[in-house]
């Protein structure tokens, strides 16, 4: 198996920019803010011929047991329970901090391999470093992430930690199915960290009960029936007007980039609260985005009959343009309609990434057409003539003709409803294009 390294440290050491420096990316947040980061976040980095899974975790206080502090070390020390390699980071800038001392002091009883980096380093003399000897983690490791001195030493050491590498398995052929990635996303405190921490079984990520704790887009790899997914859970859009801090400003775009990266987008929305302007924004851009959709009603187990039939109505009134999306109604605090709802996922994955024969699509058409033809553009009629299939992940349906431009939307609407019926792709949106033939004769003298 693949090694596991997790940076810990208190908070604003600089453990996320390490993460991103290392794995060559910018999936984590950073900023200088303390406790940017909450849940654990995971990239793959390769360092001499050596392959490794690296985890950013959040600000560490082992000595703080209540609050959404507490839910943090959690996920912090479930980190370090599954890692081989520990980097303990500090910062050379404000010195030892007595969170240190906490922390060097919890890292000692867990009796894991780590190594002592102090960050921030670049400039400061050497003597900067003795009083970290305090910790007795060993020799101090100076850094700095920024700037990427000593990090080329950093990971040295830890593959010398890591021993020699196992023999490698044969890789698995190319034609494998690649995981679905499913994007849970919607307004705050609507259950989206909960969902996913019902659907792999453990506290993968913090539930907490407060709107505004997932700030980050947490990738979670996870398998059932045979199926491999890549559940990613987002931070809760809201409104525009009502986004003031730059910590969210950071995490709205992180949403809307994992939105935009997913293959199924999970629409949750809050059955007992009804469907709200922003639930429509956020469906609004997973639709532009050309995303299959599944939408889900959590917290179903908590409305009383009027708040359904209210919610069932609301559906109708505020989400009118998705049609195509299997509607559900779950409760992922109690374990309800999850595997439906993997299904349904499934379902939409298969439709989105469908491959449409040119003739079996020309058919439909010429079917459709048969049974409806388009309406009069004063004297001119638009031909249809033939279809094939311009892409998927959404399917686009490219359809060749004469004075294709005077197609009105209403016939558009009607082709995509009888196209997708007639080849089954519920859960995904379906786009048509029009290519109208030139006519050599047209400005003919």
């Amino acid at each position: 198996m693949i090694p596991v390294v997790a940076f810990v440290g208190r908070p604003n050491v600089g453990k996320s920019t390490l993460f991103n420096r290392v794995t060559r990316s910018r999936d984590a947040i950073v900023a200088d803010i303390p406790g940017l980061t909450r849940d654990r976040h995971y990239g793959r980095t390769r360092w001499n011929e050596r392959d490794m899974l690296v985890v950013d975790t959040g600000g560490f206080e082992p000595v703080v047991d209540t609050g959404i502090v507490a839910e943090m070390a959690r996920q912090t020390r479930q980190a370090i329970a599954e890692s081989d390699v520990v980097v303990f980071m500090t910062d050379a800038r404000t010195g030892l901090a007595p969170q240190d001392q906490h922390i060097a002091a919890y890292l000692r009883k867990t009796g894991k391999t780590v190594l002592l980096a102090v960050n921030k380093a670049e400039g400061l003399p050497p003597s900067a470093l003795a009083e970290f000897h305090e910790l007795g983690l060993g020799q101090p490791l100076a850094v700095s992430a920024a700037h990427g001195s000593g990090v080329g030493m950093l990971l040295d050491a830890v593959v010398a930690r890591l021993g020699p590498a196992p023999v490698e398995e044969a890789e698995a052929p190319s034609d494998a199915p690649r995981a679905i990635k499913l994007a849970v996303a919607g307004r705050p405190n609507v259950g989206k960290s909960t969902l996913i921490n019902a659907l792999v079984g453990e506290e993968r990520v913090i539930a907490f009960d407060q709107p505004g704790t997932t700030r980050d887009a947490i990738e979670v790899p996870f398998e059932r029936d045979g199926v491999s997914y890549t559940l990613i859970d987002t931070a809760g859009l809201r409104r525009r007007g009502r986004v003031f801090e730059t910590i969210e400003k950071f995490s709205v775009l992180k949403t809307l980039q994992a939105i935009e990266s997913a293959n199924v987008v999970v629409l949750l929305l809050d059955a007992s609260e009804g469907v709200t302007d922003q639930d429509a924004h956020i469906a609004g851009f997973a639709v532009e985005s050309g995303r299959a959709l599944v939408v889900a009603a959590n917290k179903w187990d908590k409305a009383d009959d009027y708040r359904k039939q209210l919610f069932r109505h609301s559906v109708a009134e505020r989400l009118p343009f998705l049609g195509f999306a299997q509607q559900l109604e779950i409760s992922a605090l109690n374990r309800r309609g999850l595997g439906v709802l993997l299904r349904a996922a499934v379902d939409a994955h298969r439709a989105a990434f469908a491959k449409l024969s040119t003739p079996r699509l020309t058919r439909a058409l010429q079917e459709a057409v048969a049974f409806q033809q388009p309406p009069r553009a004063g004297t001119v009629r638009p031909k249809l003539r033939y279809a094939h299939q311009g892409g998927q992940n959404p399917p686009v349906v490219v359809i060749h003709g004469n004075a294709l431009d005077r197609v009105p939307n209403s016939y558009t609407r009607y082709l995509v409803s009888r196209f997708t019926r007639q080849f089954k792709l519920e859960g995904t949106p379906l786009r048509i294009e029009y290519r109208s033939s030139h006519n050599p004769y047209k400005n003919a003298d």
